[in-house]
């Protein structure tokens, strides 16, 4: 598996060959993107994008964990944890790249 991570200077740089726009335009385009993503989130929307998937944020009880290596019961805080759902196009795409 490669160890290839897409930033968002790859975003950005696709932006501007594929769009046309310049390269400050192009950062600035997804960077808005990424802050109207976040705040979206942050305000408890679901994200929602077509044949990629849907992020949301869900709510966690509080619960009792347990230490692994001492088997000491620690208490876990309720927490709000970000979630991702692929899209069915999106699993399919995945795993017809595993098959090569």
């Amino acid at each position: 598996m490669s160890s290839k991570t897409l930033t968002r200077m790859d975003l950005s740089e696709s932006v501007f060959r594929e769009v046309g726009l310049s390269r400050n335009e192009s950062a600035d385009l997804v960077e808005r993107v990424l802050a109207l993503m976040s705040d979206a989130l942050v305000d408890g929307e679901q994200v929602k994008i077509s044949s990629f998937g849907t992020f949301s944020v869900r709510d966690k009880a509080a619960r009792v964990g347990r230490n692994p290596k001492t088997g000491e019961e620690v208490p876990i805080e309720p927490r709000r944890v970000l979630t991702f759902r692929p899209s069915h196009l999106m699993k399919d795409r995945v795993a017809a790249g595993n098959k090569s």
